[in-house]
């Protein structure tokens, strides 16, 4: 699970990031508060790549992927990539999931067969 849920985050630093770009266009917001917000939500995505097997770490995953949604209040687009990368998080918890519990039957069963 950490592998696939690492790689979503890292592609939303990048997402975030670009995000941050195009909301320095619109003129009613401030180049600190977008880079600020920007900012904080990109070291979220990748403090959480090492968070996201501990308790607690999916669960701000999610809330991260809320944030961006909600972000397109303000950058129209991200309504359409956060949904996107919601699907993704979705998919990369829930395939990680079933890798995680395939490779633990296949210990299981090269211990019993050792």
């Amino acid at each position: 699970m950490r592998i696939l849920c690492s790689s979503t985050l890292l592609a939303e630093f990048f997402v975030i990031g670009f995000a941050g770009l195009v909301a320095m266009k619109d003129p009613d917001l401030s180049a600190g508060l977008v880079w600020t917000v920007s900012g904080v939500a990109m070291l979220l995505s990748v403090l959480l790549c090492g968070m996201v097997t501990r308790p607690g770490g999916v669960q701000l995953g999610w809330a991260l992927q809320i944030a961006l949604i909600i972000s397109g209040f303000f950058v129209p687009v991200m309504f359409f990539l956060g949904a996107c990368f919601a699907g993704l998080w979705w998919a990369s918890v829930h395939f990680g999931r079933k890798v995680d519990e395939a490779k633990a039957r296949w210990a299981a069963q090269a211990q019993a067969q050792s």
